[in-house]
Formats: C-alpha cells, structure tokens, sequence
C-alpha cells in the first residue's frame, strides 16, 4: 500500500468542534488518557509520597475477617476499613439488587477507634441499608473473580506463578457493584471532599479507594496460600501485581449522569481538548516520534490482550486493530516536523474508523507530559444554572437557534425517535430503560431527553413571541413554567464550548453502552467488555505501581498495561 507524506500546509492547531466531540458515538469510543482519574490519582499519591500501611490483617485461613490501612498524605491521614466474608453460592450476583458480598469497605478521614469499628462491622456489610456519618468518604464493595480468585491462591499454595494468560483475559481478583461517594447514605458530601486537597479531583477518593482493594487482594491470596501449605507457598510475582488490576461491573445507574452534570461533562471535555490542542501545537521531534511509535505498539498488544464475547465490540476492536497496523505504517514512513502531529491526526481521520482516532488522542497526550499533566487540575466545576429572566424573548430565541441547533434540526415525530423511556426503579431507585410500546410506566419517565425538551420549548417560545414580542424570558416563563429548567440550562450552557451530548437518548438505535464507556473512561478504564448494550465489565489500575514501590523514583507511564512474559514471571519465582 502506498501512503503519501503530509503536506506542509497544516493550519494552527484549534479545538475540536463540539459537533465533532460530543457525537455519542465517539464518547462511546474513548480510551483511558494521562488526565483519567486513576492517573492524576496515582501522581499524587506517588509525588506526594504517601504513606500507607497495615495496621490490623485479622483473617482466617479462607481470608475472612476485617483489614485495616492507615494512609496519611501531607496534610491528613485517612484509614480504610475492609471486612471479608463468607458469600453464600447463590447469593453471588454483580446486581444492583444484591444484598451480600465478598468484602464490603469504607474509606474514612481520621482515626478509627474500637466503637467505630463496631458500627463500621454492622453497618459497611449491609451497605445501601446501613447507617453512616460524614467521617465516612467513600462506601464500597466487591465480589471475588470466580475465574481468578481460587486459581491464584492454589498456585502460589503449590509454590508457582499464576499463568499470566489468566490476567489478560480477567484482569483482576476482585469486582467492584457499587463505589459511593458524594453523600450517600450519610456519608460525606461533595462540599466536604473539596475542603480536602487530597481528593480535590473529581472521583479521586473513590479512586483510590478502589486502588486499596488492588493492594488487599494481593495480600489476601498471599495469605490464603501461605494458610494452606507454609512450606512451599510463595508470593505473587512483582510483574504479576502490576499487572493485576481491579474489575468493575456497571449498568445503566451510571448513564444519567453525564446529562445531569453537564458542566462537568464540559469540564472534564475541555480539558481533554485543549490536552489535545496543545499537543498539536508541539513540532515533533524524534525522541517523541520514537515514544509514539512504543506507544502505538503496546496500544496494539493492549487491545490484542483485550478479550470481550460481544460480538459488536469484538467487531470494534478488530476494526481498531486494523487501523491501528494501517497508521503505524504510515507514521513509519514520516519524518520528525514541526506539523507531523496535527498530519497524523488528519490523516487518522480521513483513513481510520472512530475507535483508532480516539486511540490516537489518548496516545498523544502522553508525549508532552508538561503540557497536559496541569489540566488534571482543571477538571472540576461549580455547578449550577441562574435564570437570566431579563434576556428578551428575541435573544432567548437566538441563544437556542444557535447553541441547540443540532436538537431541533432531529426528527422526533417517529416512532422510532421516541422509542425508550428512562425511568427509576421504584426497589433500588436506580435508572432503568424500557421500551415505551411494549413497556408500562412511561407516566413517570426521567427527564433526559434534552433534544425533545429543546423542541418542545422552542415550539412554546415562538407562539409565544408571535403574542408578545417585546416581552421578556421572565413573562414566558411566567405563562409556561414548565420550561424554567430548560431555559436555565440553555442559558447557562450557551457559555460552555462542550458538555452536551448530541445525541436523542430516546431513540431505537441508540446504545447507552456509550454513556458508560464515555464516563468510564474519564475514570481510567481499560478491558472494556460488554455484557450487554446496558451493562459492561471493565478493569481500573492494570499497570499502576504498588504501595511499596511510593517514594522510589516514579514513570507515571502505565496506561496500557500489557502481560508479561511467561519468561519474565517464570524467573522470579
């Protein structure tokens, strides 16, 4: 295949338009980035140098019992709490629905005393049905991997290595249901996270949290082992623990957020973009040219290591790996230039599907470290909309003309285009979808259809103009007030560059495995697995360093994670 060289003439790097980034499509087609929240997470802790250390490990030979780790930073000290126990066989389920779990924990601020700890064993176990306080920060449990967990304890018990082949197709020994924060049940609010520099960035507490599991995982198959044969029991490969991560099982109770915290969503796409665009604006040079190229090959192995039984993400994946062999090709024959980056990322677009342009961004932001580190900073937003009642009706109509024009250019008059309904399960109050024609309780549907608000609006907005046309927002909204939220968020979001996602969350066609893959992302997610168009399993923190390696000199340079060698893990044992 031939593959022409890039053209000299490449304009100044810009912002991606908001019609590009904020297609649904290519939300649902993100990859973990350098600004995810289990990277800037793990600089902080890492460069910060916290300290972390077992203060109590009272389990019995099957790994029952109650763990305890004391964490302190700079400027605070936290402890997490952890209580192991039996599960019952047919009380085993990733559902929301679910009552019991392997372990249940919590992170909280400050000490934890005898009488704590008390509460904490009859509360944290019960979880949604438990009684906590603001000491509390984050709420959490997990189930075991039945196709790692007992693997791994036996062969360290009979003095091997896991094969690694085990970690590349499940990627960890425990999945998470649920990770809490923000107040619920009782626990700590927002407001008090940011009182806190620790966890200032958004998701961090319950980042690390999750990161503590990682830790506790490891050291609870070392110990199940050691229990069942002290003689030739041996502990996990150094290599192994890196690559071991944390799984994760979310459904549909993560996909209204992005359309309720749209200034966020703005935020957090803000910042990847201007990442982005920074990077653009960088000549290329040949010790980055060189990292690209090691970056595309491990990107490769990654997604070749990524193992899904749905076939339409499977399909995905083979289409990126495609793309991925055709780019690499082309980046081969290309010298280092002050215009190669915004080059590569032109000729992505004109040559490669969704999944390997989104690949691409994630890769180029690790180059310029310097550059798109300070932005993690960034990603936080006070959230909140106020009525501009004095706007007149004429620039009200302008302002939603022109910021929501792609909602009103949509059909919705079709079948079709309103065949979903969100709703809230009345057990678990937990977003759900039902299928409007087949399904009852549409009465009583959540309000997440922006594009058919907008419409509906729009529609009162302009009767009402043709009525009264020197009158202002204040007197339509007095004659129509239910729109008071819509026109509040219009106005408030014409200010945002991003933050809406383009798309009718109604219709057939539409796939809310892309809300939780966007949102997953941001988090840090890899392994993307679907089980279904609602649920997917994921894995969080392959490759991240270990507690005990803080303080040791530090390549924040993980993302990816690949397996090691049978070779490599084979030589430490």
């Amino acid at each position: 295949m031939m593959f022409p060289t890039h053209s000299d003439a490449v304009s100044q790097p810009t912002l991606r338009p908001a019609a590009q980034v904020m297609d649904l499509d290519r939300l649902g087609s993100h990859f973990q980035s350098r600004l995810s929240f289990v990277r800037s997470s793990m600089r902080r802790m890492m460069n910060e140098q916290w300290r972390i250390q077992r203060t109590r490990f009272d389990l019995d030979a099957e790994g029952y019992g109650t763990a305890i780790y004391r964490i302190d930073t700079p400027g605070a000290h936290y402890h997490c709490v952890i209580f192991s126990m039996y599960l019952p066989p047919e009380k085993r389920s990733d559902r929301v629905i679910a009552d019991q779990w392997d372990v249940s924990f919590v992170l909280l601020a400050g000490d934890v005393d005898e009488q704590q700890l008390a509460d904490l064993r009859r509360n944290v176990p019960l979880q949604e049905a438990g009684r906590f306080d603001a000491r509390v920060l984050v709420l959490s449990r997990a189930n075991r991997s039945l196709r790692n967990f007992e693997r791994f304890v036996e062969a360290l018990a009979e003095g091997c290595q896991p094969d690694p082949r085990q970690l590349a197709a499940v990627g960890y020994l425990y999945r998470t249901t649920a990770v809490y924060g923000n107040g619920k049940f009782g626990i700590a609010d927002f407001s008090c996270l940011q009182e806190r520099e620790d966890f200032t960035q958004p998701f961090s507490a319950q980042m690390f949290t999750v990161y503590l599991l990682r830790h506790f995982s490891i050291e609870q198959i070392e110990h199940m082992a050691r229990a069942r044969n002290p003689q030739r029991a041996v502990g996990l490969d150094t290599a192994l623990q890196r690559y071991l991560g944390v799984g994760n099982s979310t459904g549909l109770g993560m996909a209204p957020f992005l359309i309720n915290h749209p200034q966020l969503v703005d935020q957090w796409v803000w910042a990847r973009e201007t990442a982005l665009m920074r990077v653009m604006a960088q000549p290329a040079q040949l010790p980055e040219v060189q990292r690209l190229h090691s970056l595309l090959a491990r990107a490769r192995q990654h997604l070749q290591e990524t193992i899904t039984e749905d076939q339409r993400q499977s399909a995905i994946d083979q289409q990126t790996l495609i793309d991925l062999e055709q780019l690499t090709e082309w980046f081969e024959l290309q010298p280092a230039s002050s215009d190669l980056w915004p080059a590569l990322q032109a000729w992505t677009q004109s040559h490669c599907g969704i999944g390997c342009q989104e690949l691409l961004v994630s890769l180029l932001l690790e180059l310029y470290p310097e550059q798109v580190d300070p932005l993690a900073e960034q990603m936080s937003a006070k959230e909140g909309f106020r009525l501009n009642a004095d706007m007149p009706l004429n620039e009200l109509c302008e302002l939603m003309e022109t910021h929501y024009r792609w909602a009103l250019d949509y059909d919705l008059g079709t079948a079709d285009a309103n065949h979903f309904f969100w709703y809230r399960s009345a057990e678990k109050e937990e977003p759900r979808l039902g299928e409007r024609a087949m399904e009852p309780g549409a009465e009583k549907e959540m309000q997440l259809g922006l594009a058919h608000n907008i419409q509906r609006c729009h529609r009162a907005l302009l009767a009402y103009r043709e009525q009264h046309p020197q009158q202002l927002t204040a007197h339509f909204l007095l004659a129509q007030p239910q729109f008071k939220g819509t026109v509040c968020r219009l106005q408030g979001m014409a200010r945002c560059t991003y933050g809406e996602i383009r798309a009718n969350l109604m219709d057939r066609r539409m796939l809310p495995i892309h809300l939780l893959r966007c949102k997953l992302a941001f988090f840090g997610a890899g392994k993307f697995d679907p089980k279904s168009s609602r649920w997917v399993r994921i894995t969080l923190f392959q490759g991240a360093p270990l507690i005990r390696e803080i303080g040791q000199p530090f390549d924040d340079d993980w993302n990816f994670a690949v397996m090691p060698s049978l070779a490599a893990v084979a030589g430490e044992v």
